[in-house]
């Protein structure tokens, strides 16, 4: 009865294995691969037309982190496989919290990896029995901030800034009780000069209720004359402070 199996692609031995499977006792049925968008090696090799080497890769979902599949595997699911779809990092985090929270599913990122592409898909599968293959529960307790952070930052609710505070008395209050919206969270603070704490820049995380409460926080920023440099929009700089 099942018409659509979406399953997690690293090396490919699964998707290769359980998808020939599939095929061949239903021929109909739609087989959908879904990689993490740091490591998009399966992916790379059906546009290449064969396996390649990746140069890098980002390892977080390290379940299905591989910088080459193997040939075998490659032409297995290239045969099988209807579609691949790559997802974020962050969006695998989101469905990590989801499932433990709303299911008290423990999954590791790999095992995300099918859920995670649900929405993508909304438009081929709706109507249609639908089974997501969850495959690792792997996950480390100690992993869960990290993958909380992760996943807000990619939710729009997590944001970090170097704030340079003016040189007046009372500017920290200020920035407490009138730049701060009513649900907003400072999150980390931290002085980047060891020297000048005063009134030399820091670092600043802020959690925010609802993604749409970003606009509203820079113009205060603006409006009570904080200068800020947005490090969510700066790669590099957020790598080194945050």
């Amino acid at each position: 009865d099942v018409e659509v199996v979406i399953m997690p692609v690293g090396g490919g031995g699964l998707a290769a294995g359980v998808g020939s499977y599939l095929k061949n006792k239903n021929p109909e049925i739609l087989l959908f691969g879904v990689e993490p968008e740091g490591a998009p090696s399966m992916l790379k090799a059906f546009e290449h037309g064969g396996p390649l080497t990746l140069p890098e890769i980002n390892r977080f979902v390290d379940g299905a982190s591989v910088k080459r599949v193997g040939q075998l595997t490659y032409q297995l699911c290239e045969k099988v496989l209807d579609d691949m779809q790559l997802v974020a990092e962050g969006k695998i985090c989101t469905t990590i919290l989801k499932l433990y929270n709303e299911d008290a599913i423990v999954v590791e990122p790999a095992g995300a990896l099918s859920v995670t592409a649900l929405d993508a898909y909304k438009d081929k599968i709706k109507g249609k029995k639908v089974v997501c293959v969850i495959s690792g529960g792997n996950n480390d307790i100690e992993r869960m901030q990290e993958i909380k952070e992760k996943s807000l930052l990619y939710e729009g609710l997590k944001h970090y800034f170097i704030v340079r505070f003016p040189q007046r008395p009372g500017a920290l209050k200020l920035f407490v009780n009138n730049v701060l919206g009513p649900h907003d969270d400072i999150t980390r603070f931290e002085f980047i000069k060891k020297t000048n704490r005063e009134n030399g820049p820091a670092l600043v995380g802020i959690e925010l209720t609802k993604p749409t409460d970003y606009d509203a926080l820079l113009a205060r920023m603006k409006e009570f004359k904080f200068e800020i440099i947005e490090l969510n929009n700066d790669q590099t700089l957020f790598e080194y402070l945050v």
